[in-house]
């Protein structure tokens, strides 16, 4: 079952359904469900997260059904399938962060930010969740910010909060 909050009824707009074609003409003719992965990246870069409309929609622009994307999108912690905060925090959960203190800076994030794993702050800038393997082991505890995937190592509950006000500034400036 997917873990969606809200669904939204979406209609693809003519300029992303002009990438996809061009994800779709990079592989062999009758394989289209290749540009299954890099077509979910792009809907995701437009709407933040992939809804099950969406992804029906995926899925029929690539004549597959609609279970093969949901089978991808549910596999890899990569896509969203909830609405997410502008910065989603990712902590690696796995052993060898959690025994240099994952959990405790995860505990941190959940005190510091007023929200558990999966919710998002009031002014819609922070989320956050435990992920498998950052695959920098050496460095936990290891959290990362996508979609640009920006990597934070050696973490201390010091070093979360100004990690947290400087994209909080960072946000500030942007608008």
């Amino acid at each position: 079952m997917l873990n969606v909050k809200e669904n939204l009824v979406v209609d693809f707009s003519p300029s992303l359904l002009e990438k996809f074609g061009e994800i779709v003409a990079r592989y062999p003719e009758g394989r289209q469900k290749s540009a299954l992965l890099p077509i979910l990246h792009e809907v995701q870069a437009v709407y933040g997260w992939l809804s099950a409309d969406m992804m029906d929609k995926v899925a029929s622009y690539l004549s597959i059904k609609p279970i093969e994307v949901y089978e991808v999108a549910t596999f890899y912690s990569m896509y969203f399938l909830q609405p997410q905060g502008k910065y989603t925090l990712e902590v690696c959960r796995t052993g060898p962060c959690c025994l240099v203190g994952a959990e405790k800076i995860m505990d941190h994030l959940e005190d510091k930010l007023g929200i558990k794993e999966g919710e998002i702050t009031a002014d819609g800038l922070f989320s956050w969740r435990g992920v498998e393997c950052l695959a920098a082991c050496g460095f936990g505890p290891v959290l990362q910010i996508g979609p640009e995937y920006t990597f934070y190592e050696k973490l201390t509950p010091d070093s979360v909060d100004a990690l947290i006000a400087n994209l909080r500034t960072e946000a500030q400036a942007k608008d």
